[in-house]
């Protein structure tokens, strides 16, 4: 029905228009940041890149704006920031929802699926049997794969579903999956419960349990989920990165992704220290993973929300947007390893860009602010519109924390918890900072010394925060750099 809905829009050129117009200006909607057309959507599932493309798949309702039987969505992307949403991917069946997973290109054709000609996209997802879950079994989330010859057009779900049957877990979910190319072999980290187990597969059909990782160790305040293992080379040495959303039990309340970094040989992950590290200290970070297939280059996306909130947020036609797509690194602090997160080029979406002169300055949202501070010490910038509501950010020098304050920054009445001030601690020890602040129509992304300390907040404020102004040392800031951006969405 939503594929032929698409074509029969795709027919009426003079309604494109005005049907596109309507969807992505409505209040909150963002504008340099994907969002379904309409209805719920949460974590980003099987992002992969092939033939110049970038997909996308998402955890998507297309009945209704409130979480429901989950299938996939998908959108493609040229550059990593304007995206078209193509038809629904997987629809639930007989074995239940489709939950989150992710997506290989099967290049050697290990699975079988594939031709000569043309090498298979495979999906590696949980389906969630509602019945099972109804009837007090702790025997209904397993491991399911389909693939595909079209680049993620249409999909045939392999006829042998399950692959990996749970051990009787209530929560065993979200496989992602990579090549370890030194054992010749897929291998899939998998959360069950409150750890990761790892499994091995030579064809991604039949699987092999090999390990688990996290009893006792890293932050245990909800289930996890969401995992993702990447390997990186720091300073010369080979260190792997190992992802963890967990909800509750985040920083900040409800949601949150923390992580830890050691050697993994194919087999076993062990960690090199027993630090709890968060990947972003903002409330609205959840649920990322990284994209396949894109070599060296370490893309990462999240669901810009928080379970605590989620399916009340004052949005009316489409619910949810996915943070700006995120080059992740692994930097050597001292004795131990630390995340960093920068927003991939946004120079597509630039129009202009100004210096900021004085302590004030009319903006237009969405604007990207980049600034440097030789000396770091307190400071605050005032986002403010002109219904009195305001958005605050700064460095609290007796913290030594990044902050972000969005107790006076719109609608808040949705959940008592939203409006507060959040904390990040920095990473970095030098005397200088850099920032890097994207600022959409609901949400607010900041990233300090080149990404060891990330924050993504959502708000909504009954109009854009168009007027900055900043409470600091007239000479604190070296520079500082504004860029207006262009709305991704074509009818603009």
């Amino acid at each position: 029905m939503f594929r032929r809905m698409l074509c029969t829009i795709a027919l009426l050129a003079p309604l494109v228009t005005l049907h596109a117009q309507k969807l992505y200006n409505e209040p909150y909607r963002p504008q340099v940041h994907f969002s379904p057309l309409t209805s719920w959507m949460n974590d980003p599932n099987g992002l992969v890149y092939i033939d110049h493309m970038y997909h996308m798949f998402f955890q998507y309702f297309p009945d209704s704006t409130i979480w429901g039987p989950m299938h996939w969505g998908h959108a493609v992307s040229k550059d990593l920031l304007h995206w078209k949403q193509e038809g629904i991917a997987l629809y639930p069946d007989g074995l239940g929802y489709i939950f989150s997973g992710s997506v290989v290109i099967d290049s050697s054709n290990s699975s079988g699926f594939g031709t000569k000609a043309k090498k298979p996209m495979v999906a590696i997802f949980t389906q969630h049997d509602p019945a099972g879950e109804k009837a007090g079994t702790f025997f209904f989330q397993n491991q399911s794969i389909a693939y595909s010859l079209d680049n993620g057009i249409h999909w045939q779900k392999y006829a042998g579903n399950p692959v990996v049957k749970t051990p009787g877990l209530k929560d065993f979910r979200d496989p992602k999956v990579s090549w370890y190319a030194e054992q010749k072999k897929w291998v899939m980290v998998l959360a069950a419960g409150d750890r990761i187990m790892f499994y091995s597969s030579v064809n991604l059909k039949e699987w092999k349990k090999e390990s688990e990782f996290g009893s006792g160790i890293g932050a245990h305040g909800g289930v996890w989920e969401c995992p993702d293992l990447i390997p990186f080379v720091v300073d010369g040495k080979k260190i792997w990165l190992l992802i963890v959303s967990i909800n509750p039990g985040a920083p900040q309340g409800g949601s949150g992704t923390q992580y830890f970094t050691g050697a993994f040989d194919g087999h076993q992950f062990k960690t090199n220290d027993t630090l709890t590290r968060w990947l972003d200290y903002g409330a609205d970070d959840y649920a990322g993973v990284s994209f396949s297939n894109t070599g060296k280059e370490k893309i990462f996306l999240g669901w810009m929300s928080n379970w605590q909130y989620a399916t009340k947020v004052p949005t009316v036609k489409w619910r949810s947007a996915m943070t700006i797509p995120r080059i992740l690194g692994l930097k050597k602090i001292g004795q131990h390893y630390f995340t960093t997160m920068t927003p991939v080029s946004m120079k597509p979406l630039g129009i202009s860009t100004k210096e900021f002169i004085g302590n004030r300055t009319k903006l237009h949202v969405p604007y990207k602010i980049d600034f440097s501070i030789p000396d770091l010490q307190a400071f605050t910038i005032i986002c403010n519109n002109s219904s009195g509501e305001e958005l605050r950010l700064g460095f609290d020098e007796n913290k030594n924390a990044f902050f972000i304050d969005r107790t006076k920054a719109g609608n808040s009445e949705f959940d008592p918890h939203f409006a507060a001030i959040h904390y990040a601690p920095r990473i970095a020890k030098s005397k200088e900072s850099n920032l890097t602040v994207i600022l959409d129509n609901a949400s607010l992304e900041l990233f300090a010394d080149g990404g060891l300390t990330s924050m993504t907040e959502i708000f909504f404020p009954d109009e854009p925060f168009n007027e900055w102004r900043s409470e600091a040392n007239k000479n604190l800031f070296d520079s500082l750099q504004i860029s207006q951006l262009r709305s991704i969405w074509p009818s603009q």
